[in-house]
């Protein structure tokens, strides 16, 4: 490995940790306390994004099922194709767009609005489709990507799994959740062998 590669990916991820300082930094209280609120409220949650932003919004629906919060991912192809079928006007939908104008979710937007379920946006584009149809924006603000280009979902990807589990630690308290009920539903592999292990 060239010397020059190695300090490129250790810029890298500098510029990834301060991604997630400036998420940190930036962060809209008020904003953020409503997005707990709503998903603590409603009956289920739906997140919906393309790409890296899609890879994240997934692994954001699994982690508020690990703390009871029902949810699941929807993916854009699915989802103009009957997976909106899903929604409910007592659920909440969760979706992710740095421009805030992709494509692929505004038919997405436009049925949330339509069933009146409520739409929390992460975007860095508040004059975005996305960020003026929500009932919740929580903004993002992403200096740049962490490759020489400028155009991998890098820092940008960092960022946003930061905002998801600051809002999964949200709901955590809010709902008062025990390492007891996370036992029950997550009997497998090392923290499940760790919860569940019975004193002699």
């Amino acid at each position: 490995m060239k010397q020059a590669s190695f300090d490129a990916a250790v810029t890298g991820m500098q510029i990834e940790i301060k991604a997630l300082q400036d998420a940190l930094a930036n962060l809209d209280e008020q904003a953020f306390r409503k997005a707990v609120d709503l998903l603590v409220s409603c009956d289920r949650v739906m997140t919906c994004a393309s790409g890296h932003s899609g890879i994240a919004a997934e692994k954001f629906a699994h982690g508020l099922c690990c703390v009871d919060k029902p949810a699941y991912f929807m993916s854009p192809a699915k989802a103009i194709h009957g997976g909106m079928g899903g929604l409910r006007k007592e659920d909440c939908m969760v979706m992710v767009s740095r421009g805030g104008k992709t494509k692929e979710l505004l038919p997405i937007i436009d049925i949330c609005k339509a069933k009146k379920a409520k739409l929390i946006a992460l975007t860095e584009n508040m004059e975005s489709p996305l960020a003026l149809a929500a009932d919740v924006v929580v903004p993002m603000k992403i200096e740049r990507e962490a490759d020489k280009y400028n155009m991998q979902a890098t820092a940008s990807y960092v960022a946003t799994i930061g905002l998801f589990d600051a809002l999964t630690i949200g709901v955590m308290e809010e709902t008062n959740y025990q390492k007891e009920e996370f036992a029950l539903i997550h009997p497998g592999g090392a923290v499940g062998e760790r919860l569940n292990h019975k004193s002699v």
